[in-house]
């Protein structure tokens, strides 16, 4: 079942649910533009979808893993860590701005970009859903 973020209550309530993100990482995630090449070489060059589908999981139960969908993609900053670093989150911050939605790889972000030079995510709108069926190293994008 997926579960619409309308306001800063319903984030609260993921934030909650899913432990602030501690002690948890980003498994994978799927960009889809909506722009596509079909069978006679005409392109369709609009970005229509602009949708980040995020599979987090973390070492804790109810729940071990959610999938996160932000639809109306404004930003996505994806700054990975090498193999000689670890990756996982010590938390991370989530909240409305200006109607927009923002998901930080960091628990100290409060409002605003600046200065932030991790994983970022900001888009129009957002839902989640329990995944415990995608816990492991198995891909499923």
């Amino acid at each position: 079942m997926w579960n619409e973020l309308l306001n800063q209550i319903d984030i609260n309530g993921l934030m909650n649910t899913f432990g602030g993100f501690h002690d948890s990482c980003i498994k994978e995630l799927k960009y889809i533009s909506g722009a596509f090449v079909g069978l006679d070489l005409c392109m369709n060059p609009i970005n229509y979808a602009r949708t980040v589908k995020v599979i987090f999981q973390r070492q804790c139960k109810n729940p071990m893993v959610i999938e996160i969908e932000f639809t109306g993609l404004l930003n996505l900053a994806l700054t990975p860590v090498d193999e000689s670093i670890t990756c996982e989150l010590e938390g991370a911050s989530m909240f409305i701005s200006d109607g927009k939605i923002y998901w930080y790889d960091s628990d100290s972000v409060e409002s605003s970009i600046e200065g932030h030079n991790g994983t970022w995510i900001c888009a129009n709108s957002v839902r989640w859903r329990v995944a415990d069926e995608y816990i492991g190293n198995k891909e499923i994008y």
